[in-house]
């Protein structure tokens, strides 16, 4: 819902999953923060800082530091951006989508949501937080998760997402450092949709294919994921595909090998790049990755679109995922973590 013509977009500097702090950037930032897992209070702190994982998770019961099985797994999580597309009601369950999908990614069900909104109240109309709100309650309900109030702040900038709490088994987490060399790569969700909203917020075009795509949960692919034994998996946003598979592949100490020409696109994402539709963050996602990456042929559309910086994308899963494609595969270590073929 669009109130007196009011366009979101233009109220913020970047957009959706594309505002991120750059890669290297934030690494730098939290070196050294990590003091490593361990028990505190009873308490296992399964997956914490140190691969840049989707969420955080602590096990609850059973287990504990010599490593034993067991025990329910607690996921964490939280995310939040300014406007991805200038409907409001669209851009609430485009962020409650995405920071769901951090539980999802680690084989997780979310349980529990609190808002996080920060509200230029002095010069957008509170009818419109109201409908950022209700998008992001229809999803998490649509999640079967609950949303128990949350947080907001007066901002110059509208921003809106999600803390997120959700529950897994331990044993059969999905981690990005579980990657083992003859697994095949699975992508659940096309790419493009970092510049098809660059589009969106510089001419006012809507992309529905692209706002259905944000929308959509990663839940079933989570599930289908676990079911089928997949034990390694990242969602797919700020940081595009290459940075999201560089973080699993150098976690896992492995080299993947990406089938370009196999990799799902939306309809106009091409035509986008070459219009010159490309964010200042999908240029750093390549910047960031170039060194660690032989991209063979591979074009410069094509190596934008494979870093385009997206906004509640799919799940990449080492493993084959029902109805998902098989966009490459995990290998030995090699002279590349990365390599474009």
């Amino acid at each position: 819902m669009s109130v007196a013509g009011v366009r979101l977009t233009q109220y913020a500097r970047g957009g959706g999953c594309a505002c991120k702090i750059p890669p290297g950037e934030l690494e730098a930032v939290v070196a050294g923060l990590d003091r490593g897992g361990g028990v505190a209070g009873g308490l296992e702190l399964v997956v914490g800082l140190e691969t840049g994982d989707d969420a955080a998770v602590v096990r609850l019961g059973g287990g504990g530091a010599g490593g034993g099985t067991g025990g329910t797994a607690v996921v964490s999580t939280a995310d939040f951006f300014t406007p991805v597309v200038d409907d409001a009601y669209d851009w609430g369950r485009i962020a409650a989508a995405n920071a769901l999908s951090d539980v999802y990614a680690m084989g997780g069900e979310p349980v529990l949501a609190v808002n996080l909104l920060a509200w230029p109240r002095e010069v957008l109309p509170a009818d419109l937080a109201r409908e950022v709100l209700r998008g992001g309650w229809d999803v998490a309900s649509a999640a079967g998760c609950h949303v128990g109030g949350g947080h907001s702040i007066d901002d110059p900038e509208p921003k809106y997402g999600m803390a997120v709490t959700g529950v897994a088994d331990p044993d059969r987490l999905l981690r990005n450092d579980a990657g083992v060399p003859g697994t095949p790569l699975s992508l659940t969700k096309p790419l493009g949709v970092g510049v098809l909203n660059n589009r969106h917020k510089a001419t006012g075009e809507r992309f529905e294919e692209a706002v259905a795509t944000m929308a959509a949960l990663n839940r079933d692919a989570a599930r289908a994921a676990v079911a089928a034994g997949a034990r390694c998996a990242t969602d797919v946003t700020g940081f595009g595909l290459l940075g999201h598979l560089f973080k699993l592949a150098r976690a896992s100490g492995v080299t993947a090998v990406l089938d370009a020409g196999a990799v799902p696109l939306l309809d106009g994402a091409r035509e986008a790049v070459r219009d010159g539709y490309v964010s200042g963050g999908t240029r750093r996602n390549l910047e960031w990755v170039a060194p660690h990456t032989d991209f063979g042929t591979a074009d410069e559309a094509t190596r934008l679109l494979l870093a385009d910086a997206q906004t509640s994308g799919g799940l990449l899963v080492a493993g084959e995922v029902p109805g998902a494609p098989v966009v490459g595969e995990l290998v030995g270590w090699a002279e590349r973590t990365l390599v474009v073929r």
